[in-house]
């Protein structure tokens, strides 16, 4: 699956699904990205899916602000 703003963003505004799927959705589109790392991967493409990661989890303290916070505080260690 191919990583937009787009994506992340339908997500958080879906009406029908609880907040536990949508943060499911979001984790699942974060664990694609590093899957798709490499070794072949460049210093940009990893910057890149950090970037990305960080949007994601920002999104996701937008709807459980302790989970969110968490994710972004680790992701900096």
């Amino acid at each position: 699956m191919n990583y937009s703003d787009e994506i992340i963003n339908k997500i958080l505004n879906y009406k029908s699904i609880s907040i536990d799927e949508k943060i499911s959705r979001m984790l699942r589109i974060d664990c694609n990205m590093y899957c798709n790392l490499g070794i072949d991967s460049t210093k940009t493409e990893k910057e890149i899916v950090k970037r990305n990661s960080r949007y994601i989890y920002r999104a996701i303290q937008k709807i459980n602000p302790e989970m969110g916070s968490k994710f972004l505080h680790y992701q900096d260690k």
